[in-house]
């Protein structure tokens, strides 16, 4: 049986290995088309995959625009932020 100890240490592991998910939210702020501009520049994503992720954050209030390990998603997020847009991380639901 495992003990008490093991078991939070595992779930704790697995917490730490869970990915991450980039949210950008929406504003009142920036335009459409610098959103689209954004994604496209950081994420090297194609004029309609910008533009449908830009509708969604328009539509829905976010999207996630991209998923992975925790300190590349907190990088995201600081350059997101650095051009004026809302963003924040989000674990994974494991």
């Amino acid at each position: 049986m495992a003990s008490t100890e093991t078991l939070a240490e595992t779930q704790i592991e697995d917490e730490i290995d869970l990915p991450w998910n980039v949210l950008v939210l929406n504003d009142p702020v920036n335009l459409m088309s610098y959103v689209t501009l954004i994604l496209r520049k950081l994420f090297g994503f194609s004029e309609s995959k910008a533009t449908r992720l830009m509708m969604e954050v328009h539509q829905s209030g976010r999207s996630v625009v991209w998923t992975g390990p925790r300190e590349k998603a907190e990088f995201y997020v600081q350059q997101l932020q650095s051009h004026q847009l809302l963003s924040r991380i989000e674990q994974v639901d494991g």
